[in-house]
């Protein structure tokens, strides 16, 4: 095969897409088999938005809005709602975004928190509001990942499931063999978009930044039902509370409205480390513990009593920022630290264009619809 993408996730699929609309061949090997929750992220939400104090994560996040519109053009699938973001807390880091927002062009305001609570009854804020009103929202996650997947299957792409690969062996500049228990594949490019077990598989090939991989434990709370002050549908905006050292919180919040079922609120980056061999990890109830308190102080309108927590990893960099690079025949991306989904469609490019040697993405004309 021309390229051999190694990782059926969203970053795999992604690049996968793109490869194929430039008319690359390309074969995806993921271990899980389709619909473990490793390939379709569990639950129905990420959070997509556009407020960071880095220009660069701007454009990407504007880049990725125009390539998610792309895909649901070509697929028929809708997945990506906008519904509006909410930045609040550290006084520095609310300003450090709302400048940069300023200088990209992207439409915002200040509300005060009495303002912001009485738009949004369901929740109470820390000091004065950021509003998003069209530049943030949320994604469907599991089916982002399958309409990424079918779309590049549409236009030619291999995808085996429960076809994990065993070894990378590096050739030549542009030569490598991929060796899996049915056999093994040379090809001229391998991209490896495989999270949590990326340090396992090459990190005796190529320098490696230190990959810290977590186990997050998120949950989803319904709604408050049956009192008209809180809002029971779910126009919640996406939120990102800012907390300090001195609040007493693991790192940042985070919120997304799930349909049909609530609200996703977790933590950022505040989970243990996590063997990604390890299949049948344990709830962690302190964790949850801390996430009831949170919502049971500033999120009124959701149901503390009845959150359904779930798990998943986050690969991170010491800096948080990814991991896209290319040493000989091998691409490595990797290192998405818990924020990377949004992004996945820009990423996506990026990695194809080094996969691809820099060629250009080609205009084809639109796939069947899938």
């Amino acid at each position: 095969m021309e390229v051999v993408v190694v990782g059926g996730g969203v970053i795999g699929a992604a690049t996968a897409w793109q490869l194929t609309r430039r008319g690359h061949d390309v074969v995806v090997l993921e271990k899980a088999e389709l619909c473990h929750p490793r390939v379709s992220p569990h639950g129905a939400a990420r959070v997509y938005r556009q407020g960071y104090t880095s220009p660069l994560h701007v454009r990407l996040a504007v880049e990725s809005l125009q390539r998610w519109r792309e895909l649901e053009r070509e697929t028929g699938a809708a997945l990506l709602t906008l519904t509006g973001g909410i930045d609040h807390g550290d006084r520095g880091a609310t300003i450090a975004i709302a400048e940069t927002l300023a200088a990209q062009g992207v439409r915002h305001e200040w509300l005060d928190p009495a303002e912001a609570a009485a738009r949004w009854p369901g929740m109470q804020f820390d000091g004065p509001v950021l509003h998003q009103p069209d530049s943030a929202g949320r994604l469907r996650a599991d089916q982002a990942v399958a309409a990424l997947t079918a779309a590049a299957m549409g236009r030619g792409a291999t995808v085996r499931y429960s076809t994990p690969v065993e070894q990378i062996e590096l050739l030549g500049p542009d030569l490598a063999e991929v060796y899996t228990p049915g056999g093994s594949i040379r090809t001229r490019r391998v991209v490896l978009a495989a999270g949590a077990w990326t340090a396992g598989l090459v990190g005796h090939l190529v320098p490696l930044p230190p990959l810290q991989v977590t186990e997050e434990q998120p949950a989803v709370f319904p709604l408050v039902g049956g009192t008209p002050s809180v809002p029971t549908d779910l126009r919640w905006p996406t939120f990102i509370h800012h907390t300090g050292p001195g609040d007493g919180w693991p790192g940042g919040v985070y919120g997304v409205g799930v349909p049909c079922e609530g609200v996703k609120v977790g933590f950022g980056g505040a989970g243990s480390q996590w063997d990604p061999e390890r299949t049948e990890p344990a709830p962690e109830p302190t964790q949850l513990s801390r996430l009831q308190e949170y919502v049971g102080e500033f999120l009124p309108g959701l149901d503390v009593g009845s959150p359904t927590p779930f798990r998943c990893a986050f690969v991170s960099t010491p800096d948080a920022e990814f991991l896209v690079e290319r040493n000989g025949p091998l691409v490595v991306a990797a290192g998405f630290s818990g924020h990377g989904f949004k992004f996945a469609t820009a990423l996506g490019r990026m990695v194809s264009d080094l996969a691809g040697d820099g060629d250009r993405e080609r205009r084809l004309a639109p796939a069947s619809r899938l």
